[in-house]
């Protein structure tokens, strides 16, 4: 028996801290750098910098830039990130069912 390598890559990108969180804010559609750093409870901007750049060279997000002035940086899911919702969905239920909210 030997794990699924589908899984295991995955799980490579899906499982580091942040990345699901990120994810899930874009599936309500596109957000500013600023929206999503506020969104996320936690997250320094660095890191939300660095894990944006990491979904963008993995074509889950895209970046946009908007003329200014000001000039602002919008993120958006790609068809790929989008796919992934159904499957954020079902964790989500999960986690309501049998994660304690309060756990670690």
């Amino acid at each position: 028996m030997q794990v699924d390598r589908a899984i295991t890559r995955a799980f490579e990108l899906l499982g580091k801290r942040w990345t699901g969180p990120i994810v899930s804010v874009l599936t309500a559609g596109p957000a500013y750098f600023a929206d999503l750093h506020g969104a996320i409870p936690g997250i320094s901007e660095r890191m939300l910098s660095n894990r944006l750049a990491e979904l963008g060279a993995r074509e889950l997000v895209a970046r946009e830039v908007d003329e200014g002035p000001p000039v602002r940086v919008s993120y958006r899911l790609t068809s790929a990130g989008t796919a992934l919702e159904p499957a954020l969905r079902v964790l989500s239920q999960w986690s309501e069912t049998y994660l304690l909210a309060d756990g670690p």
